[in-house]
């Protein structure tokens, strides 16, 4: 099977606590922790992109054909403002989707989480555009958009959980720096003529 790369708004993870040592100590909780330089925030999941745009196409009935919702979503994603490097917290990691990932629960300062809002306030007017109706329903029944819920809860996932129990787990406050936005896999956006 072919790989296929998935496009998500996401903050790199730059550092965990004090160094090295202090992101290590998760293992404690978790089964094959993540690699430090993969770790990212998700601010906004599309998935991967022509299944974004199939999905468009099926919901309009093909009043917006999947080659026009790919050409404005591409358009979209390279105007979305970047948001700058930010420093965060975490204090326990939590289990995730199905319980099969753990993760940091992370606290962020509000212009993130206003940042986020925003997010998904542009992903709704682009869905406007793309001639969606109830949007909201679309949103949380597409499947390659992949929303569980309409809340969003800032993590960095790490790896499985050792434990079958459900947590939340209190591992004491470490600091997290994150990187400035930017799109995953932007370089598998198609070039737009």
């Amino acid at each position: 099977m072919q790989w296929v790369p998935r496009i998500t708004v996401e903050v790199p993870v730059l550092r965990i606590g004090a160094g090295p040592s202090s992101y290590e100590e998760l293992a404690r909780y978790v089964v094959a922790l993540r690699r430090p330089q993969g770790l990212h925030m998700t601010l906004l999941h599309l998935g991967v992109l022509d299944d974004f745009c199939r999905d468009v196409a099926d919901w309009t009935k093909g009043n917006t054909s999947a080659g026009s919702a790919l050409l404005k979503t591409v358009a979209w994603l390279k105007a979305l403002p970047a948001l700058e490097a930010f420093p965060g917290s975490a204090e326990r990691l939590i289990v995730l989707g199905g319980g099969g990932v753990c993760g940091l629960e992370v606290d962020v300062p509000g212009p993130v989480r206003d940042y986020q809002v925003s997010l998904v306030h542009a992903l709704h007017e682009l869905l406007d555009e793309l001639l969606i109706d109830n949007i909201d329903d679309f949103i949380l029944s597409s499947p390659a958009l992949g929303f569980r819920s309409p809340r969003w809860i800032p993590h960095v996932a790490v790896g499985r959980p050792k434990s079958r129990g459900r947590g939340p787990w209190e591992i004491g406050r470490l600091g997290v720096e994150f990187g400035g936005s930017r799109i995953r896999n932007r370089q598998h956006l198609p070039q737009l003529p």
